[in-house]
């Protein structure tokens, strides 16, 4: 095995949405394909993007890591069996890279992660979900995954009747649990807050059937502990999905804190980007395995390389891969979904286009995707999508 080629480009992803912390309105996303050669020259190209919420990464690609990956040796890309080895290459990446600093390296070593892994279930004319199954899950894969429609985003003018408009339209979509965003009122009393929060949540709830077990809400990192914990009270009779993110997702302490007062679900885990910082979360957050989500992205945080350790480390600490539902909503952790038997994975039916949502003409049923059989991660049947990675040639 060799590799033959590394592009990368930016890809914009702007929208007038906003959550609790940031507005979207200048998001980019950098973009890269990456040709492997194998056995006899057959070639095949992998495609790699990373989640919303960080910034295209072109400075840390063109003068660190597509280098160390163009320069890796075949020894090092290839596998024992002949076939290409995302985890050789990944080391290969992360040559003279100190310990610790996840915050952006982590998202570009994850946007050439995610190329390599297609291109290496391309080569071998398997779709992703069954390399992987294959691989690390004893060959089993799960039929379909459970999905959730994440929206209810912050957007002006916009007020509780276009908020469950929009949650409408994501139930006729086939969805049968969503996820709004709250905490969004910059220099409002938390009094305030709140009650705008309760009204805009309760409307929800009342267009679910008054079920709130179908409705997840999502903070983003904004609250205090003050903050969190008076949501806290208010949100607990109505028995959500998931408290999402309500602190700063490295204040470990006070997660604990948080889950002695909070006794329905939380869920967090999109910020952090390495195995290290979730194995910290999971000592010292106060996250309880039989109902708390974890949300780690691996399109962020260094590939489907280091969230198979990731794996490793949480069922060493007695968590099932069940509570693990990742960040992202793309097609790259659908495919680990299914094939490594997660939880579920998120889903955005309206923003983050094109990268959000699943492959074209795949369905939504009562809340589950089933797979196609596609070669690699299937980029080449979501046809918006498949047209920003042919623009780099």
């Amino acid at each position: 095995m060799r590799i033959v080629s590394v592009k990368q480009g930016i890809a914009p992803i702007a929208s007038d949405i906003a959550n609790a912390y940031i507005d979207f309105s200048k998001m980019t996303a950098s973009i890269v394909a990456v040709t492997v050669e194998g056995e006899g020259g057959a070639r095949a190209t992998g495609y790699g993007f990373n989640s919303n919420g960080r910034y295209a990464q072109p400075g840390l690609l063109a003068e660190r890591f597509v280098p160390r990956l163009l320069e890796a040796t075949e020894a090092q890309v290839t596998a024992p069996d002949g076939k290409l080895n995302p985890q050789g290459a990944w080391s290969a990446m992360m040559k003279n890279e100190k310990p610790g600093g996840h915050g952006e390296r982590s998202v570009a070593v994850g946007v050439l992660d995610m190329a390599l892994w297609d291109a290496a279930a391309k080569l071998e004319g398997v779709p992703l979900w069954r390399l992987l199954a294959d691989r690390y899950n004893g060959g089993q894969a799960d039929d379909a995954a459970w999905v959730y429609a994440a929206g209810g985003y912050y957007y002006p003018g916009k007020g509780v009747d276009a908020l469950v408009e929009e949650m409408k339209r994501y139930l006729g979509m086939g969805y049968a649990t969503v996820k709004m965003k709250i905490g969004g009122a910059p220099g409002t009393a938390l009094a305030d807050a709140l009650a705008e929060d309760i009204e805009r949540i309760e409307a929800v709830v009342k267009l679910l059937g008054g079920d709130g077990s179908k409705l997840a809400v999502d903070v983003n990192g904004r609250f205090d502990l003050q903050a969190a914990l008076a949501y806290a009270e208010a949100l607990a009779p109505m028995k959500l999905r998931w408290y999402e993110e309500p602190l700063d997702p490295l204040d470990y302490s006070t997660h604990a804190t948080l889950a002695e007062h909070y006794g329905p679900p939380i869920a967090t885990g999109e910020n952090l980007f390495s195995m290290l910082d979730a194995r910290n979360l999971i000592r010292h957050g106060g996250l309880r395995p039989d109902r708390d989500i974890l949300q780690m992205d691996p399109a962020l945080s260094y590939g489907l390389c280091e969230y198979l350790r990731t794996l490793d480390m949480l069922a060493a600490h007695g968590w099932s891969r069940r509570r693990c539902v990742p960040h992202g909503g793309h097609q790259f952790a659908l495919n680990i979904a299914v094939g490594l038997g997660l939880g579920g994975n998120e889903s955005y039916p309206e923003v983050f286009a094109p990268f959000g949502g699943f492959a074209d003409d795949v369905p939504v049923v009562e809340g589950r995707v089933a797979m196609p059989d596609i070669p690699g991660v299937g980029f080449e049947a979501k046809n918006k999508l498949y047209d920003v990675f042919k623009g780099l040639g």
